[in-house]
């Protein structure tokens, strides 16, 4: 057990620090609205990750080889992240004068399932969790208490590391003019609508281009 867990850290710090449109929009929530608003964000991410892991667990290869094969689900989801990167890329510029960015109670509901959406539309999020599923599961005999164990720790390691992103992103929230949140913004969106194009370009890739199974044993 205590091999499993320190085999799970190292993965959980490794996927904190995979690029991807939560990354950079988890560090722009620290900088302009603060530590508590950037928590609240990644909590929605992990609760996210948490579903994808359990519907990995409960599923197979099966719903593996499903998910290749519709392309339409890649599409949704790039389309989503593409419209939501433009709607922030250009989004008119904050006024000089305006105030400093403040959240407010109401917002933290918001921003909880902002977090949880932006992971959850992205259905290569599911796909990865299933090829460390299938990849890990053998490691660990598909022994339910050590793969309780070892997903635990990783989400527990991520969450760690995400939380000392969080407090170095805050640092900057003092040196950040609205003009500099605007461009932080561009630059947020620019990746959405990346991204987006991305998840578009899987879903027209033949199948054979798009076996997790090989990232996952180059990964592990």
């Amino acid at each position: 057990m205590y091999s499993d867990i320190q085999a799970a850290i190292p993965l959980g710090f490794f996927l904190s620090f995979m690029i991807g449109p939560v990354f950079f929009v988890l560090l722009e929530t620290a900088a302009l609205k603060g530590f508590k608003a950037a928590l609240v964000f990644d909590l929605g991410v992990i609760l996210a990750d948490i579903i994808f892991i359990s519907a990995a667990y409960f599923s197979s290869l099966q719903l593996l080889e499903n998910l290749n094969n519709q392309p339409g689900i890649y599409i949704f989801g790039g389309l989503v992240l593409f419209i939501y990167g433009a709607t922030i890329a250009f989004k008119k510029e904050v006024p000089l004068s305006e105030s400093p960015v403040k959240v407010t109670k109401s917002h933290y509901v918001g921003l909880f399932v902002k977090g949880f959406l932006l992971n959850f539309i992205n259905i290569g999020v599911l796909v990865f969790w299933l090829g460390v599923i299938i990849i890990i599961g053998p490691n660990l005999n598909n022994d339910p208490q050590r793969m309780t164990v070892f997903f635990s720790t990783m989400i527990g390691a991520y969450f760690v590391t995400d939380l000392v992103k969080i407090i170095l992103a805050k640092q900057l929230k003092n040196k950040l003019t609205p003009r500099r949140v605007h461009y932080v913004k561009k630059v947020i969106g620019a990746i959405l609508i990346l991204s987006g194009i991305i998840l578009c370009v899987k879903g027209f890739l033949p199948k054979s281009s798009l076996n997790i199974d090989k990232g996952i044993e180059i990964i592990a």
